[in-house]
């Protein structure tokens, strides 16, 4: 791992206590609508996550007060009872590309600060197509990509493609048809995917080499990278263990195999990446960009989530085993310089976590 690991000063204590709203989609808390794909609710969260987010919000000495999804949260709109003094919103929200920017539009409203990204990063992150080209506008390398509107099934692009819904997070749609290497396939993969999302979807030119996830935690200039984790890919199809660890069946087991080598050059190179991202998208306190690495060994950027899993097995968590931290300190630490931010409370010393705090010089020259 690049920068040294991660290194967590101890919190400055004792803090204003406040009263912190928890707004999320948890699993099970809302029937799923007429017509949703089978995996619609794939981007919500398991209870785990939401108690360790309180339990980060209780070692710092605020209150967590569960508020739940966007219509429990109109709900306490209207019965004018918030009160809140700011909130974490990890929510997903349902239809539509703007639907990450439900609770923070309406936290926005009712004058409550609200740590990670707005609402306008929030929507131009979720479109696959903006947020490539503001990152190839930020001279980040990404694959080539095609726009295939409902109705629309065939590529310019030059064959295998890989095809997925243009405003879908946690690999939703994406299945062992996904990588199509004839036309024919392209056709049947964008039928399928138009039916079951009914929106715009992205082809995009298929890179085979090894996955990378890459954490940034900070805004603006004080963002840094964490450090970098590979992620194992399907042998027969090359798509990554988070795209298609659904699909797998018990009696056929997917063939896994995580072979790249990552060299302190390409972790340089990523994390310089998923910064330039980051902050050309105006992200906020916390995201997480994946990549892939192409034939020539470089980095291409794939794509951002502002609002990554605190699932206790998800990336942070692993990352907070690997410094040897416990989770709830790791996410605290977090959390504090988010809603130092966000709210009058004091900022917390610098250099929380180990990275750059400036944008590094880009290893490409």
């Amino acid at each position: 791992m690049g920068n040294g690991g991660i290194h967590l000063a101890p919190r400055p204590s004792p803090l204003t206590p406040l009263t912190v709203g928890l707004v999320y989609d948890r699993f099970g808390d809302a029937p799923p609508p007429p017509g949703a794909p089978p995996d619609w609710d794939a981007e919500y969260e398991p209870e785990e996550t939401v108690a360790a987010l309180e339990a980060a919000l209780r070692r710092l000495g605020h209150a967590p007060v569960r508020i739940g999804n966007v219509p429990a949260l109109l709900a306490r709109l209207a019965a004018g009872d918030l009160r809140l003094d700011a909130a974490v919103s990890i929510a997903e929200s349902l239809g539509g590309r703007n639907r990450e920017a439900h609770a923070p539009v309406l936290l926005e409203l009712a004058g409550v600060p609200t740590v990670f990204s707005d609402a306008l990063a929030l929507s131009v992150s979720l479109d696959k197509h903006l947020t490539k080209t503001l990152a190839r506008a930020a001279d980040v390398r990404t694959p080539d990509w095609q726009v295939l509107t409902p109705g629309e099934t065939t590529v310019a692009l030059p064959l295998p493609v890989f095809v997925k819904p243009r405003y879908e997070g946690t690999a939703k749609g994406i299945a062992p048809s996904s990588v199509c290497r004839t036309a024919a396939e392209v056709a049947a993969e964008a039928a399928r995917q138009h039916a079951l999302y009914r929106q715009d979807l992205l082809a995009e030119a298929f890179v085979g080499g090894a996955e990378f996830t890459v954490g940034v935690v900070g805004t603006g200039a004080s963002a840094r990278a964490l450090p970098v984790l590979q992620r194992a890919v399907e042998d027969a199809t090359g798509i990554g263990l988070h795209a298609l660890e659904r699909h797998e069946a018990a009696d056929a087991p997917f063939a896994w195999r995580a072979d790249g080598v990552l060299t302190p050059e390409v972790e340089a190179a990523l994390q310089h990446d998923a910064l330039a991202v980051h902050r050309a998208l105006g992200l906020a306190d916390v995201s997480r960009s994946d990549f892939r690495l192409g034939a020539d060994g470089a980095p291409q950027f794939l794509e951002v989530n502002p609002l990554p899993t605190f699932a206790p097995d998800g990336t942070f968590a692993i990352l907070a085993e690997l410094a040897g931290v416990p989770y709830d300190a790791f996410l605290a630490d977090l959390l504090a310089e988010a809603l130092a931010r966000v709210t009058a409370e004091p900022a917390p010393p610098p250099n929380r976590t180990s990275g750059p705090d400036a944008l590094p010089d880009d290893p490409r020259g």
